[in-house]
C-alpha cells in the first residue's frame, strides 16, 4: 500500500514538474525569448569589400565627424573645456565610456591599428558591428551603440563610414574589456537583428523625409526620448527628460514646453553656435559635431522637428531638479509635470 502511494506521488511529482517546465518555457517564449539563453542571432560573415573612392571618402568624413558622430563616443575628450569639448586622444582611439560599479562599457578604438583597433577587421564584420550589432568576435554589442538606428544607414553611406574610417591615423590604445554584470550580460542578446537584405538610399525627394532620415541617423530619440529600464517611454517620444550627469535632455517636440519658439534660422543658429541667443548649450548636447552638417540637411531636420507630436513636457536646465511623475527621472520642473 504504502509502495501504491509513493508512486502515485512520484507520477503526481512528475506531472507537476513537467507543467512547471511548460509553463517557464511559455514565460521566456513570449517574454524575453531564448536570445539570452542561446546568443544573439547573427548572420555569416561575406568577403565583400568598399572600395574607397573620392565620393565615399568625402561622404564618410561628413557622416562621421558629423551627423553619425562616431568620435564623440569612440575618443577621449575634455568635456569641460570651453567653448567645446577638447579632443585629448587621437580619433577613434576609444575610451571607457561607462563606469559605474560592475558595468564598465568600452567605446573600443576604431583606427586601422592592427593590434589594438579595426586593422584586422574585414569590411563585412565592420558592416556586420555598425548595423546588426554583432562584434568581430561574435558577442553582441552592448546597445549604448545605436546599431539600432544605424540599421536605417544605407548601403552606399555604410561603405562610406567604413573607407573612411579605414583611412584615420593608427592609435595604439590599450582598453579594459567591457564589464557587463549578470543578467545583463545575457539580455543584450536580444538586441541584434540580422539584415537580410540590401538597405537602399533613403528618399529625399522632401525636406521632411530627408530630415528624418538625419535624424534617424543622428541618434536625436536616443537622448531627446525618456526611457525607463532602458525603453523608451510610449508618448513621450522627443519631448526629453534624459539625465546625462547633471544635464537633462529637453522637450524638442513643438509644444510650448518645448521649442515651438524656434524658427529655422534659430535652429540654424543653435547648432552652428551652440548658443541659443543668450543660453548656452551644454556640451553633453553634441552641437559641436553637429555644426559640421551641411545647411541642407540642418534645414530638413528642423523641417521634421516641426512634424512631431507636440508633447508637454516641461524641461528646463537653469532651475533644481525635482522629480517628474511623467518620466520618472528628476530634472528641472519636474515637479511641474
Amino acid at each position: 500500500m504504502a509502495r501504491r502511494w509513493l508512486k502515485r506521488l512520484l507520477k503526481i511529482a512528475g506531472y507537476g514538474l513537467l507543467g512547471l517546465i511548460v509553463l517557464l518555457a511559455g514565460v521566456i517564449t513570449f517574454t524575453i525569448g531564448w536570445r539570452p539563453i542561446f546568443g544573439a542571432k547573427s548572420r555569416a560573415l561575406t568577403d565583400r569589400k568598399f572600395e574607397a573612392t573620392p565620393e565615399r571618402l568625402q561622404r564618410g568624413q561628413y557622416l562621421v565627424e558629423g551627423i553619425v558622430n562616431c568620435f564623440h563616443c569612440h575618443s577621449k575628450y575634455d568635456e569641460k573645456a570651453t567653448p567645446v569639448p577638447v579632443l585629448t586622444s587621437k580619433k577613434g582611439a576609444g575610451t571607457v565610456f561607462v563606469e559605474d560599479g560592475e558595468l564598465r562599457v568600452v567605446a573600443p578604438n576604431i583606427t586601422p591599428d592592427k593590434e589594438t583597433g579595426i586593422g584586422n577587421w574585414s569590411d563585412d564584420a565592420l558592416a556586420r558591428a555598425v548595423r546588426e550589432g554583432i562584434g568581430n568576435d561574435g558577442g553582441a554589442l552592448f546597445p549604448i551603440m545605436p546599431y539600432g538606428q544605424f540599421r536605417h544607414m544605407s548601403d552606399e553611406d555604410l561603405a562610406s563610414v567604413i573607407a573612411y574610417v579605414r583611412t584615420v591615423e593608427p592609435a595604439r590604445s590599450e582598453l579594459p574589456k567591457s564589464q557587463i554584470p549578470f543578467p545583463l550580460s545575457r539580455l543584450i542578446n536580444v538586441y541584434p537583428e540580422p539584415l537580410a537584405a540590401p538597405v537602399p538610399a533613403p528618399d529625399v525627394s522632401t525636406p521632411i523625409k530627408r530630415g528624418e532620415y538625419v535624424v534617424t541617423l543622428g541618434g536625436c530619440t536616443d537622448c531627446h526620448t525618456p526611457s525607463k529600464r532602458g525603453q523608451p517611454i510610449a508618448g513621450l517620444e522627443f519631448a526629453g527628460g534624459n539625465v546625462f550627469g547633471d544635464v537633462a535632455a529637453t522637450n524638442i517636440t513643438p509644444d510650448p514646453s518645448g521649442i515651438s519658439y524656434y524658427d529655422e534660422a534659430l535652429f540654424v543658429e543653435a547648432i552652428r553656435t551652440g548658443h541659443v541667443k543668450g543660453r548656452t548649450l551644454k556640451p553633453q548636447m553634441p552641437w559641436w559635431a553637429y555644426r559640421n552638417m551641411n545647411d541642407d540637411d540642418l534645414k530638413a531636420v528642423f523641417a521634421y522637428f516641426k512634424t512631431l507630436k507636440p508633447v508637454k513636457h516641461r524641461v528646463d536646465n537653469t532651475v533644481p531638479p525635482t522629480e517628474c511623475k511623467l518620466c520618472g527621472q528628476k530634472h528641472g520642473l519636474g515637479d511641474s509635470n
